[in-house]
């Protein structure tokens, strides 16, 4: 299938897809706990009626039984070796139900291995994963491809870049979010679709989680922001236990199709079901006739985003600087912290500029004695955890761009592309293969334009070759060239001009704003002077240090004069700040970060660090609590170590430093200003500092026995990551976890409860297919007599669900956890 037949297929109507696969084959026959693709080939027959069902009841497009045949899952049951095969089989019952009434989608999930920095997956193996498999489906003759049910949007990305560089057929891609709007791992339903949409998805939306009624928020996040079809694909409402000890769902068929047309309403153009829709859910919607919603309506907006948020502006808001200081040009101390594989100070150099106000920030790692492309690669995972701000790549290697581009898990800025030959014609398709938007430099071979015309000139020719190849204005932001006025005195005004008619011709603008200066003294009058003539003038952002006083504070005033929205907030804010801090604005002062340490101003200041100045105990404290905080996981041992020099207890360093900060980062956490990856960050780091105390601590316990935990995810799901973060977040906690993995039958789990005399049973589940199983594990826990509490939780368990199975306890996520086993226990002291 072409993606022109798809999008006459969609210009048509609200095009069907099925309903759910998992929970009809269980009502059909399928046992808990098999290899869900084994067992399909050898009940063939079953499938084929379930999927004719669905495409006599108004299905377009149907799934192919290939959910998780990817390598890491088949290995699971010893059958990698069968992958090519067991694919093409699958596609082919679909292909049988189907006919000619409808189309064959080739299905893709998650593997089950998280991906560095949280887990061991490389980037590279994932895509390569994903495209042993799509070439299986591809030879199999399956007319497009959907990704679904992802819960990280980087493995989403790894996907969809394999499916892409093996073919050009259409992707559908949907994602998974929780009662909150976030996927697991903390994204956004706007965020997850700017950059879907930016990688070249033909379709993006939500699919699972949640009925109806629940998914209409997110489902008007995507068509605020996206120019292509979205999907809807709901549960069947929410999950409980019916008389007979079955999960059902609170949405009946009809109730459901009524349901659907809130999403229909909200702009969803491509709708069906998920868990728990039968046949008969879809042929009630498919009775229904809903009315195609017109969203053709799109603001003209710019649109940057990280993995977990997004930064959306228009040629007429706020203006905003890109943080410039993760650049190691002058800076000796990070050349060689580079140089030594040390990432600390720019970790730091990002939670501060993000502090004082920055937007966006510049990655530069350009410098001799490193590997830059690895560096760049290594920086950016380690900076997810600790700022969500999008990021400008800046290198002058196009290999560094493409790596950096590929491995960025949202939408970034390119810095930059000019008319330069070797940039222009390698960088504009990688710009826009990856999705990036990019700063447009009008230079070229022959270096600085002469004039206004010739810079007009390059910028149109450049824009011209970006809209033949696919981008729009809002794709592009235009550097207006900034050189020093002490060489040229009209270097001002000719910036202003450009910018002046970048403004008139809807571009949006940046400027590396320093550049004005150079040369010249007491250079923050001249930088913050000519911020407010380029702001006047239309500047939509520059490239500037933040913790600068002066040229910060200058581009607040500027705000609020021009009366955009919040500026007069923001700019008291930031004066009530500096005057808490007793600062008053001088040419060349700097906002000191977070642990009181400043950096360079106007004036070239020397940059001091915490490395810089002899520690105290009190500073080893502090260092040790934020390494929790900010998951510091390289420099956590040598100041645990520094702490037992300076003769703090163990206990004390475990009770008064360790545990107040990992009680913070859930709070966090819960907050919502953590997510996923910074939890996980976190909760290792301290883990790291706890394998130092341990035997320490033991030595002071005396023997004191710790309660035991015994944990596992039930039989026949295989999901792991939120059971593993609840092991480690106990452990951290003084627990004893005795962890039994995932898919772990029931008398496993009781027998070992019983052996270790465990005081807790902690069970997870993900899919509504196999939540069921911890009502059997419960009724065998009571069958045996069994003493331990039992603590339940996953993405489909609810407090009500607990109550239903007769839990002890309910665990939304693992911050909450800790709490829930200590209150269970009666243990207070830690967590308050």
């Amino acid at each position: 299938m072409t993606k022109k037949q798809f999008y006459n297929l969609i210009s048509e109507k609200i095009v069907m897809l099925d309903g759910a696969m998992g929970s009809n084959l269980m009502k059909r026959g399928m046992p808990q706990g098999v290899c869900p693709e084994a067992w399909i080939l050898s009940n063939k027959e079953v499938v084929i009626k379930l999927q004719k069902e669905y495409v006599e009841n108004g299905s377009d497009i149907i799934y192919a039984p290939t959910f998780t045949a990817n390598r890491p899952k088949l290995t699971e049951y010893g059958l990698a070796d069968r992958l090519e095969e067991i694919n093409r089989d699958l596609v082919a019952i679909s292909r049988e139900a189907a006919g000619d009434k409808a189309l064959v989608a080739g299905d893709i999930t998650m593997t089950g291995i998280q991906l560095k920095p949280m887990g061991p997956m490389e980037f590279e193996d994932l895509v390569t994963i994903y495209k042993e498999q799509v070439k299986a489906l591809l030879s199999a003759g399956v007319d497009l491809f959907v990704v679904e049910t992802m819960m990280s949007l980087q493995e989403t990305r790894a996907a969809v870049i394999a499916i892409k560089e093996l073919c050009d057929i259409p992707i559908l891609a949907t994602m998974t979010f929780e009662k909150d709007g976030r996927t697991l791992f903390g994204t956004d339903a706007k965020t997850a679709a700017i950059v879907l949409e930016s990688l070249g998805v033909d379709a993006v939306g939500a699919n699972c989680s949640t009925g109806p009624k629940q998914m209409v928020s997110v489902i008007k996040e995507m068509t605020r922001v996206v120019r292509v079809p979205v999907i809807a694909k709901p549960n069947a409402g929410i999950p409980y236990l019916d008389a007979n000890g079955v999960t059902a769902y609170d949405n009946s068929p009809s109730e459901f199709a009524e349901e659907m047309k809130l999403l229909t309403d909200a702009g969803a153009s491509i709708i069906g079901g998920c868990c728990g829709t039968t046949p008969e859910y879809i042929r009630e919607c498919h009775q229904h006739h809903y009315i195609k919603c017109e969203t053709g309506i799109f603001v003209s907006k710019y649109y940057l985003t990280s993995e977990r948020a997004a930064l959306e502006f228009g040629l007429d808001d706020s203006f905003m600087i890109v943080g410039e200081r993760i650049n190691p040009t002058g800076k000796k101390l990070l050349q060689a912290e580079l140089r030594d594989g040390n990432t600390d100070r720019i970790l730091r150099f990002a939670e501060e500029q993000e502090e004082n106000g920055a937007k966006i920030l510049d990655i530069n790692l350009g410098m001799s004695g490193i590997d830059e492309k690895a560096m760049m690669c290594r920086v950016i995972d380690e900076l997810q955890t600790v700022t969500s701000l999008p990021f400008c790549i800046d290198t002058s290697h196009v290999d560094v761009m493409e790596a950096a581009l590929r491995r960025y898990p949202g939408r970034a800025l390119i810095n930059s592309i000019s008319y330069e030959k070797e940039k222009f014609e390698k960088l504009l398709p990688i710009a826009k293969k990856y999705g990036a938007m990019f700063i447009l430099l009008p230079l070229s071979d022959k270096g600085l334009p002469k004039n206004l015309t010739e810079k007009k000139s390059i910028i149109d020719m450049i824009y011209q070759k970006a809209v033949s190849l696919g981008f729009t204005k809002t794709d592009i932001v235009v550097d207006g060239l900034v050189t020093t006025v002490g060489a040229n005195k009209n270097a001002g005004l000719e910036t202003l001009e450009t910018i002046r008619y970048c403004k008139e011709n809807a571009f949006a603008t940046t400027c590396g704003l320093s550049n004005i200066s150079f040369g010249l003294p007491e250079r923050g009058y001249i930088n913050a002077a000519f911020l407010s003539m380029a702001i006047q003038e239309g500047l939509t952002m520059a490239i500037a240090n933040p913790n600068q006083t002066l040229l910060m504070s200058t581009a607040l005033a500027c705000n609020v004069l021009r009366n955009k929205e919040d500026a007069d907030i923001l700019y008291i804010d930031k004066m009530n700040q500096l005057a808490e801090s007793g600062q008053s604005l001088q040419v060349g002062q700097t906002v000191p970060g977070k642990n009181g340490a400043s950096l360079p101003g106007t004036n070239a200041v020397k940059t001091v660090s915490n490395a810089d100045v002899p520690k105290t105990a009190s500073d080893n404290r502090q260092l040790l609590s934020e390494a929790v905080l900010k998951g510091r996981k390289k420099s956590i041992r040598e100041l645990t170590d520094n702490c037992l020099s300076d003769h703090i207890p163990p206990s004390e360093i475990l009770n008064q430093i360790l545990i107040p900060a990992i009680n913070e980062v859930g709070a966090l956490f819960e907050k919502g200003k953590y997510f996923l990856p910074q939890l996980i960050a976190s909760a290792e780091t301290m883990q790291e500092s706890i394998e130092i105390l341990e035997p320490l601590l033991q030595q002071d316990n005396s023997g004191k026995k710790m309660p035991v935990v015994v944990i596992a995810t039930v039989a026949g799901d295989i999901h792991d990551i939120g059971k593993n973060l609840v092991a480690l977040m106990l452990k951290n906690y003084g627990f004893k976890v005795i962890d039994l993995g995932k898919d772990v039958k029931k008398e496993v789990i009781i027998e070992t409860a019983i052996r270790e005399d465990a005081q807790i049973i902690a069970l997870s589940a993900l899919m509504t297919t196999t939540m069921r199983e911890m009502d059997n594990v419960i009724k065998l826990a009571k069958e045996k007599k069994v003493k331990a509490k039992i603590i339940i939780g996953g993405a489909v368990i609810t407090q009500n669900y607990a109550d239903e199975i007769g839990a002890d306890g309910y665990s939304k996520d693992a911050a909450e956890a800790v709490k829930c086993a200590e209150k269970i226990l009666g243990l207070f002291n830690q967590t308050k």
